[in-house]
């Protein structure tokens, strides 16, 4: 049976950096079947919403799902449920993805890019391993509301007991396949659903975590020793809310936000969701200057993790970086390059 990757080009640079892909998915996979969607504020336009039921049918009878970006100024006052970004959460939630891997590996050739000492990013090799479909970015009760006379405005940070678990196994087995370290980190000493979720962690660690070191750590302190000491980190396990801001700031150890792709895992056999970290950055949308990197690496991931293409996957990272070996850069990373032709240089590489 052919395998089907569904494209969500998106919004702003999504489209571009997308674009770029396809070229690659013709040279490396030519077998797989493509298939194409709207989502976020390109979705509303079209359909007046940022996600409409046909596309998640559709993302959920493909194999892989990769997706650009999502949001821009044009969406500002939207509705919030209607919202770009209401389409993604929306699309992880229908997939249940729970849990989103993000790497933030320093490419040697990229090292002085970074704003952190050269010697303190040197071979940096990260996971952060995020639970996606829980939290505070989906609890309830939230809103923003009126009671005796005082406006307000509130969300609620929940979790349950499967959704810690399963989320820590991925963890573990990630761990397991590289230095075998899993460093925990919520925010235990202020917060209730942080102290539950180092118990949880520390119960699931105890049934499944054989092989595994395991610590904990503020997620404040962990923000402070990404920039201190990164390398100190194997795998980064966080829940919703400090996974999304502790894996961009990790990104940006890399040199650019441009070159880190992410994937949203659910349970096996199921599709997964893959698209780089950047966002839609509406500033440089249509100049063809937006670096395909995080795409392309994107694409590399939903390979290796739900197309079962590991050998392919392989050939296009050494490429990226034999890619920036030879000086190829796009204006985030300092050089000149159009988006196509730091493309033509990965292929060329190939």
């Amino acid at each position: 049976m052919k395998q089907t990757l569904l494209l969500l080009p998106g919004d702003g640079i999504g489209p571009e950096v997308i674009a770029e892909v396809t070229r690659l998915v013709d040279l490396l996979a030519p077998d797989l079947q493509i298939e194409e969607g709207l989502v976020g504020g390109a979705s509303y336009d079209a359909h007046g919403t940022p996600l409409t039921d046909e596309t998640l049918k559709r993302a959920l009878a493909s194999d892989a799902v990769l997706l650009g970006a999502v949001g821009g100024p044009k969406w500002v006052g939207t509705a919030r449920d209607k919202r770009p970004e209401a389409g993604l959460l929306a699309l992880r939630k229908g997939l249940d993805v729970f849990a989103n891997l993000r790497p933030a590996f320093c490419f040697p050739a990229l090292v002085s890019e970074s704003s952190l000492k050269p010697e303190v990013v040197e071979g940096l090799d990260i996971m952060i391993v995020r639970e996606l479909t829980g939290g505070v970015y989906f609890g309830t009760p939230r809103g923003i509301d009126e009671k005796g006379g005082l406006r307000r405005g509130y969300d609620t940070a929940i979790y349950t007991h499967p959704e810690i678990e399963r989320v820590t196994r991925v963890a573990f087995e990630i761990a397991r396949g590289r230095s075998g370290r899993v460093c925990s980190v919520e925010k235990s000493n202020v917060m209730d659903s942080g102290l539950f979720w180092r118990q949880e962690v520390t119960l699931a660690h105890a049934e499944l975590g054989a092989g595994v070191d395991l610590s904990h750590m503020y997620a404040d302190a962990c923000a402070m020793e990404l920039v201190r000491a990164p390398k100190q980190f194997d795998v980064i396990l966080a829940d919703n809310l400090f996974g999304d801001i502790l894996s961009d700031e990790a990104a940006m150890l890399t040199g650019s936000i441009g070159m880190l792709p992410s994937a949203s895992l659910g349970a096996e056999g199921t599709p997964g969701l893959y698209e780089p970290v950047h966002g839609s950055a509406p500033d440089i949308a249509g100049k063809g200057i937006a670096n395909p990197c995080a795409a392309i690496l994107s694409f590399e991931m939903a390979l290796r993790w739900s197309l079962g293409r590991a050998k392919v996957a392989d050939a296009l990272f050494a490429a990226v970086g034999v890619a920036l070996d030879k000086g190829a850069r796009t204006k985030d990373l300092g050089g000149e390059l159009s988006t196509r032709e730091m493309t033509d240089a990965i292929i060329a590489a190939l």
